[in-house]
C-alpha cells in the first residue's frame, strides 16, 4: 500500500507519503498564501508521488469542511472560503485511489490517539494553538467526526466576557483571542513594534509588558475554553500542539491558573493539560493516519 498525507493549514500546505507504521518520508512544505492554493496542493502531490502507484490519500484541512459532500471553505484562504471540491479533485489525480477528508482537528487528535499524548486515553481532546486554534475529540476510544466532519471545532468556543470579532462572524472565540495571529495583532495594536507570534514569544521571555499582557490574555481564554470543553465532554487529558503553543511559561502560566480556577466539578479537577510529543506535523501524521485506516 502506498498512501499519501496531504494537510491544508492556514499558513501552510504539507504532503507526504506514509508507510504501515504512519512514518512519513519525502515531507513536502509551501506557503499557504498563493493566488492559487490548488496549483501549490497539485504540485505537492506530484512531487511526493513520483514513481509511486498510491492507493490511498488522506486529507486533513483547516475548517469548516463538508465531509460528507468532499468539500473545504478553510476562513484563512479567500480562494476557497465558498468551498473547493478537494476530494473531486484529488481523486482525478488518482483515480484508483481511495481519498478521505477530515478536518484538521479530527487529523491531529487521531495522530495523538495513534502515536502521542492520547495513546490509551478513551476520552480527550487534542488542540492545536498555531495561527489559528483547533482541536479534535477522543470520545469513548473513537474520534468524533460530526454530522458534517466538523466536531471539534475548538476555536470558536466563545469565551465569556470578550466581543472580539472572529473571522468566521461571531464575536469572542477563543481563536480570535488566542490564535498567534490574533494575538500579534492585539499587541501591535497597544504599540509592540514585533510582527510574528515566535518574537512576541521572545518578547514575553524578555519581559516586554505588552507581549506578557497579550500571552496572558491568550493563555487565560485558552483555559477557559479548555475547561468547558472538558466539562461537556467528561475527559481526562489534553495535549496542546502548534507553533505558537511553544510560546512557554507566559502562555502556559496563565493557561494552567484558568484551568485550576475553572476545572472545579469533582470529574475534571484533576484534568492533565501537556504540551504535544509529536510538535510541528501532527496534522500531516493524522492526515497519514487516516489514509491508512480511514
Amino acid at each position: 500500500m502506498t498512501a499519501l498525507a496531504l494537510d491544508i493549514g492556514a499558513t501552510k500546505f504539507a504532503a507526504g507519503a506514509v508507510d504501515s507504521g504512519y512514518a512519513l518520508r519525502g515531507v513536502r512544505r509551501v506557503p499557504a498564501g498563493v493566488a492559487d492554493p490548488w496549483a501549490a496542493c497539485r504540485e505537492l502531490l506530484r512531487v511526493v508521488a513520483k514513481d509511486m502507484r498510491v492507493t490511498a490519500v488522506g486529507i486533513g484541512a483547516a475548517g469548516p469542511v463538508d465531509v460528507p459532500g468532499g468539500v473545504i471553505g478553510p476562513l484563512n484562504l479567500a480562494p476557497w472560503r465558498d468551498g473547493f471540491p478537494i476530494v473531486e479533485r484529488v481523486r482525478a489525480l488518482f483515480p484508483d485511489a481511495v481519498v478521505r477528508l477530515a478536518i484538521d482537528g479530527a487529523c491531529l487528535a487521531l495522530a495523538e490517539h495513534r502515536l502521542g499524548g492520547l495513546r490509551g486515553v478513551r476520552n480527550g481532546l487534542a488542540l492545536t494553538v498555531s495561527s489559528g486554534v483547533g482541536g479534535g475529540i477522543v470520545a469513548d476510544g473513537r474520534v468524533l467526526v460530526g454530522r458534517t466532519g466538523n466536531a471539534g471545532h475548538f476555536g470558536h468556543i466563545v469565551v465569556p466576557g470578550d466581543e472580539t470579532p472572529c473571522a468566521c462572524g461571531g464575536f469572542g472565540c477563543v481563536e480570535a483571542l488566542a490564535g498567534g495571529m490574533a494575538v500579534v495583532r492585539w499587541a501591535r495594536a497597544r504599540g509592540w513594534p514585533g510582527e510574528t507570534g515566535t518574537e512576541l514569544a521572545a518578547a514575553g521571555r524578555a519581559g516586554d509588558p505588552i507581549a506578557l499582557a497579550a500571552l496572558d490574555r491568550a493563555g487565560t481564554a485558552l483555559g477557559q475554553a479548555i475547561c468547558s470543553a472538558a466539562a461537556l465532554l467528561d475527559v481526562d487529558r489534553v495535549v496542546i500542539s502548534g507553533g505558537f503553543a511553544q510560546a512557554g511559561e507566559s502562555l502556559w502560566g496563565p493557561l494552567r491558573a484558568a484551568v485550576e480556577r475553572h476545572a472545579r466539578l469533582g470529574f475534571i479537577r484533576d484534568l492533565a493539560v501537556d504540551l504535544s510529543a509529536i510538535g510541528e506535523g501532527a496534522t500531516l501524521v493524522g492526515a497519514g493516519v487516516l489514509a491508512v485506516e480511514g
